[in-house]
């Protein structure tokens, strides 16, 4: 211990960095009492950011970003044992960071501690939010597999509709007039050096704005806001009742990060991150990409909704949720901070947290899209090895009818469930349906042999709950 008390007594002497270090770590913050736990929430965020330039830098270091070499650079990283956990730290990091500044923005929506004087704090938190969803769908591309390949083609199509800025935002995220390697070393550039830089500043700014402005006292019903007599008695507060943030207030962040990042090594080592999908491959339009969780909702939400509505909610749906976080502070600067005064608060997050879980499990689920990726029907479900149930499993998968339909368990949900298709149907509607087609579904005429159909009418007709020569009891194809 004598030399480290050497070392920093020397560097303290050469620098005076305790002469500002220990004021800032001294620095009184209201006594929370009961809810000083629900003031962890920004501290962990921060201390995950540090996770992620730690492991981003780890990865970037054996990371190529060019087209051709991108996607087998990380497949070598996955196929290491520290490479893999190290990915998956990065991955669940990733996760942790939108899901903490998530709930780190409703507290302070529900505590009213954008109220004043902490406006440009608010302002500043809704900066880092978007910068981290920005920082996340980056992060999507740079897999370079098929799904991230055509989400940055999708992102730059929707981009492009945007009112007399279209044609040049489309051209911005491309790089160019097509995806290729010119866009990777964009998106490159941007989750790697651009939006950290960003988070670097901001995360500075805000921290500047918490100690200038002090952390927001725990709400009380009845208690308002009042900006010409709020600084005064804040500071009242803090000599009658405030405590020093280290380490009275400190060791419950300090904790709350640990078990966080605790967290996301162990996800990381047992769960592992995000499989790679394909290789990107333009040519291959049947691909179905759909981002990660945290962007779920919104595409489910594109998905649903009438197409002659979705420039609309491309455009003004962002534009609006960005004038609301704006104005929130500006508008609604003074009053009651309590949450139980201002119930309506409860309403409207419990309500965006639904939507968000709603919307998140439709999109994936994604009923509205083919599952490419469906294995073949494993034995169990076929019910035989060999004969022309056999071969007629084997033709539902290689003609891609497993992809929309299910049984028992396994394919699509995008058409009608064939579990019990011999119990609904006969061999001779089945053979209408597959050579006229339906909606959403393609004609089979001249694209099956004779042999196939057989083999394909034999194993659907085996499907059934009822005995074997019972009449189907509906003739509805659906």
């Amino acid at each position: 211990m004598r030399i480290f008390k050497f070392v920093w007594n020397w560097f303290d002497d050469i620098t005076g960095v305790s002469s500002w270090l220990v004021p800032l770590a001294k620095h009184p913050v209201p006594h929370a009492r009961k809810s000083a736990w629900f003031y962890v929430l920004g501290s962990a965020t921060l201390f995950v950011f540090i996770v992620q330039i730690i492991t981003g830098i780890a990865l970037s270091s054996a990371y190529v970003p060019s087209a051709g070499q991108a996607y087998h650079t990380l497949a070598f990283i996955d196929s290491t044992r520290f490479g893999h956990i190290v990915r998956g730290i990065h991955d669940f990091g990733a996760s942790a960071m939108v899901i903490l500044i998530g709930v780190h923005a409703i507290r302070v929506y529900l505590f009213g501690a954008y109220k004043y004087p902490r406006q440009m704090g608010w302002l500043t938190g809704v900066a880092l939010l978007f910068l981290v969803l920005g920082m996340a769908f980056t992060g999507q591309l740079l897999r370079w597999d098929q799904t991230g390949f055509w989400t940055v083609v999708i992102a730059a199509e929707q981009a492009g509709r945007t009112p007399f800025l279209g044609n040049w935002l489309g051209h911005f995220i491309l790089a160019g007039d097509t995806a290729g390697g010119a866009t990777l070393s964009r998106f490159f550039a941007l989750h790697v050096f651009f939006i950290p830089a960003f988070i670097f500043f901001f995360v500075g700014f805000h921290l500047y704005l918490v100690i200038r402005n002090g952390i927001s006292e725990p709400p009380k019903a009845g208690r308002q806001v009042e900006p010409k007599t709020y600084r005064k008695w804040y500071a009242e507060l803090l000599h009658r009742d405030g405590v020093p943030f280290w380490p009275d207030a400190a060791w419950r962040d300090g904790i709350f990060a640990l078990l966080v990042v605790a967290t996301i090594v162990v996800l990381a080592i047992v769960v592992g991150p995000a499989a790679l999908g394909k290789p990107p491959d333009p040519s291959i339009i049947e691909a179905s990409p759909r981002p990660d969780w945290y962007f779920l909702w919104y595409y489910a939400v594109l998905t649903l909704i009438p197409r002659w509505s979705e420039s609309y909610v491309i455009i003004l749906g962002p534009l609006a949720l960005i004038i609301v976080l704006v104005l929130l502070p500006l508008v609604s600067y003074k009053g009651e901070r309590s949450p139980f005064k201002r119930p309506w608060a409860f309403g409207i997050v419990v309500f965006i947290v639904f939507m968000i879980a709603y919307f998140g499990r439709i999109g994936h689920v994604a009923p509205w899209s083919p599952r490419m990726d469906a294995p073949p029907l494993p034995a169990s479900v076929v019910g035989v090895t060999s004969g022309p149930v056999a071969d007629g499993a084997a033709v539902f998968h290689e003609k891609g009818c497993e992809f929309c339909h299910m049984i028992s368990g396994y394919g699509g949900v995008r058409g009608p469930d064939l579990t019990y298709a011999g119990d609904r149907m006969t061999p001779e509607q089945m053979e209408t349906r597959i050579y006229s087609g339906a909606p959403n579904m393609p004609s089979y005429n001249g694209n099956i042999t004779h042999q196939q159909l057989s083999d394909l009418l034999s194993f659907l007709s085996s499907r059934r709950r009822l005995p074997a020569g019972s009449a189907p009891a509906s003739s509805a194809a659906r």
